[in-house]
């Protein structure tokens, strides 16, 4: 007697077993895309330093402040608002030499070093001019960069995009498909490619010139990319 009812209970179950099982998986292309925006900088970043040397401490430090600060004082004449001059590093260190196999001490070296935004590209050379003019002992780690970066960004990503929805579409009509809809964008963020830029000059060379040091911004390439996956129709 229990025979037929475990045969009816199996034949109860199946359809339900049947209904249990997934959807076969939607028909999906993925493919990347990548989008390039190029702009010209329009902002700059120096580092300007000071450095004095004294047979002690305070004096190095003393000579040092009597260096840089003209220097500030003169940015800040030509027009550069406070908050773009900060300092970056301060050092103050003995110098040593070695005499008849002695380590003898040849004075104190300070030095300090400011960081100025320029918010006008094409005054770079001015400033270095200025900076250098006035008692700055070297220049250097020029860099550039732009002031509506995030736009250039969202831009770049726009294209990268519309980039991986292109070859999403050549892929589906190479498979006689189209696309349905659109499943899932994933962004693999943004690359920075700056203009190698004008790192560095000497004063001696910086004060020798009659004009200020050219200074050739160049263009900034901003790059997006992304992975589209698509569903098939």
């Amino acid at each position: 007697m229990t025979q037929p009812y475990v045969l009816a209970a199996l034949l109860l179950l199946t359809p339900a077993l049947a209904a249990a099982q997934p959807p076969p998986p939607e028909p999906t292309v993925v493919t990347t895309g990548e989008g390039t925006v190029q702009a010209v900088p329009d902002r700059a970043w120096v580092q300007i330093s000071a450095e004095s040397r004294a047979g002690n401490p305070r004096d190095a430090q003393r000579r040092n402040a009597e260096l840089m600060n003209p220097v500030i004082e003169k940015l800040k004449g030509a027009g550069l608002p406070a908050e773009a001059i900060r300092t970056v590093g301060y050092d103050l260190q003995q110098e040593w030499d070695f005499v008849n196999n002695r380590r003898v001490s040849r004075g104190y070296l300070a030095r300090t070093t400011i960081e100025v935004r320029i918010d006008a590209v094409d005054r770079v050379g001015e400033i270095l001019e200025i900076a250098v003019g006035t008692g700055a002992t070297s220049v250097s780690g020029i860099r550039f960069d732009l002031k509506d970066r995030e736009k250039l960004e969202r831009e770049a990503l726009r294209l990268a995009v519309a980039n991986a929805r292109g070859r999403a579409e050549a892929a589906a009509a190479g498979a006689g498909r189209t696309l349905e809809r659109i499943l899932r964008i994933e962004e693999h963020g943004v690359i920075s490619r700056p203009p190698t830029p004008y790192m560095a000059r000497e004063v001696a060379a910086a004060q020798a010139a009659d004009a200020p040091p050219p200074i050739s911004a160049g263009q900034m390439e901003i790059q997006s990319r992304v992975t589209l996956t698509a569903v098939l129709k």
